[in-house]
This record gives structure tokens, C-alpha cells and sequence, in this order.
């Protein structure tokens, strides 16, 4: 139930969980694999209980709109939309034009497990996909720091996932900079809506390449926190990701093919001269003894 950003406005969000659906090979088809469904293509886009994301809190959605209206909206949510239904405008309005994608292989019988799970989830105190809470108050600098250190690298994550910085770029990081696997995080915090839906969406990552790595590996609410912060922190500052990074890049390897270069000159000049005395030493004698 992930949803796709309009592309006037949110085109990198549109490719990438567009993706997710496309892409995605596990389809729920017992109750046992529903929860781990939900949480890989669900969460990112709707809590329950814990409020709007990109998509409505699904808290209770089953007592707000009838099973077979649900059912037939998981199922086909472009052919429901299309027939002018008022319900669909209405969702598709108060989420600021974003639909959601049709997911292929989803089945009846699967939807109603989804909105089973939905139910459960919603009588409990409190659902274990109601998401983060993060408060109001401004962030430390020792948590944005902490943040930027996991960004990096510098501090390992509990799970042995892969570090952001292996694939993701931000403005103004220092060094060669980051990746270029995926795309630039530098206002990813303004993208997703704040820090909420990037806690989301850092819980339970719908890209394929994100869910590879930290499917096994989820990050912790602990690392997850500071992240936010950083991420707040450095959307901030505006821009795109840096391109010193990448000058210095071409430089260090630039002023590495010179001094290989160099370094083979000198090599192949003394072979040469190694070879080259001898012989003209021995000419040199054999003419001094032939006369």
C-alpha cells in the first residue's frame, strides 16, 4: 500500500517506490508472511495508529469504509480512482494528489489478509506498526552529530547493515563524498514530510536495493533517531550534494596516473640503462683488443 508522489512534485519518491511495488516478490499469501509484508511495502506510507504519513493512519480503516470497498481498493486502487469514485478522490485529495500503486499478484484473498491484519493491529493498545514518536523540541547537536557518524560510517550499526555513505551523497560531506548508488539525501527530510515519515521510512525502506540490505539488518530506533536529526540538520543548509567531492576525486587520481607514470619512467629508464652500458662497455673492449 505504498503510495506514488505526483512527478510536479515528488519525482524522486515517485521512482523509487514505484519500484518497491514493480519490483516486489513477495506477495502475503498466509497470515504468517502478512505483518513481514506490511512492514516492507506498507509502513513507510501508512502507521497504524501512529498518524498520517504520505497515506492515512490505517487505525480502524476497517470500521471507516466497508471490507469490500477496502478489498477492491488494494486490489486495483487505478481502476477505483479512474471510475470517478468519491471515497478515492476524497483519499487521493488529502493526500495532496499521491495514488496508490497497483501491486501485481495482489489477489482478494491476500487484500483481506492485509485489512485482517489492520484489524488486529488496530484493538491493540498500542500496534507494533504504529511507527517512531519524535517530539516537538529541536534537535542537540550531540544528536545531530551522533547522526552524521552513522551517516558516515563512523559508527557501525547494530545489525551490520551497510553504512548510508556506501550509496547516498549529502551537501557539503567532506572528502571524496558518498555514493552514487542512490540518490542524494541532502533534502530527503523536505521530500518524505519531516521526521516522521523519514523515520518511517527508514524503519521499513520500500526501495529493492534498501530492502536487500536492511531487510536482515533493520536499523534501530536508537540509530534511526539521530539520523533524523542529521538529515533535519543538513536539509537545512539547502543545496545539492557537493561537487568538490567529486574534483577531489579526479584529482587524487589524476595526480595518481602522473606519479605512475613517472614512477615507470624511472623504472624502465635504469632497465635500460642496465642493459645499455654493458653492451657499449663490451663494444667498447672488443674493438680496444681487435686493434
Amino acid at each position: 500500500m505504498t503510495l506514488l508522489q505526483p512527478p510536479s512534485q515528488r519525482l524522486w519518491v515517485l521512482a523509487i517506490v514505484s519500484s518497491a511495488f514493480l519490483l516486489s516478490l513477495t506477495i502475503p499469501a498466509s497470515a504468517e508472511e502478512v505483518a513481514d509484508y506490511y512492514r516492507q511495502n506498507c509502513y513507510n506510507c501508512h502507521t497504524i495508529g501512529g498518524g498520517r504519513l504520505t497515506g492515512p493512519d490505517l487505525k480502524n480503516v476497517v470500521e471507516r469504509k466497508d471490507r469490500e470497498w477496502l478489498i477492491n481498493w488494494i486490489v486495483d486502487p487505478t481502476g477505483v480512482l479512474n471510475s470517478g469514485d468519491p471515497y478515492a478522490l476524497k483519499l487521493q485529495q488529502e493526500s495532496k494528489g499521491a495514488v496508490m500503486a497497483n501491486v501485481m499478484g495482489m489477489t482478494q484473498s491476500q487484500a483481506n489478509l492485509l485489512l485482517t491484519l489492520i484489524e488486529a493491529e488496530s484493538k491493540l493498545e498500542e500496534s507494533n506498526f504504529k511507527g517512531l514518536t519524535f517530539s516537538e523540541a529541536p534537535f542537540t547537536p550531540q544528536e545531530i552529530a551522533r547522526g552524521k557518524d552513522i551517516f558516515n560510517g563512523q559508527v557501525k550499526l547494530k545489525n551490520s547493515g551497510t553504512s548510508c555513505m556506501s550509496c547516498h551523497s549529502v551537501h557539503l560531506q567532506r572528502g571524496l563524498g558518498g555514493g552514487r548508488l542512490g540518490p542524494d539525501l541532502t533534502l530527503v527530510y523536505e521530500r518524505l514530510g519531516g521526521r516522521k515519515a523519514l523515520g518511517s521510512w527508514l524503519m521499513a525502506p520500500a526501495t529493492p536495493t534498501m530492502q536487500s540490505q536492511f531487510k536482515d539488518h533493520p536499523l534501530q530506533p536508537d540509530e534511526i533517531i539521530p539520523l533524523v536529526a542529521y538529515l533535519e540538520d543538513t536539509a537545512k543548509s539547502g543545496g545539492a550534494a557537493a561537487i568538490t567531492p567529486r574534483l577531489n576525486f579526479f584529482l587524487i587520481g589524476l595526480g595518481a596516473a602522473i606519479a605512475g607514470l613517472i614512477s615507470f619512467d624511472l623504472i624502465w629508464h635504469n632497465r635500460f640503462r642496465a642493459v645499455r652500458i654493458p653492451l657499449v662497455h663490451g663494444k667498447k673492449e672488443q674493438t680496444h683488443h681487435g686493434h
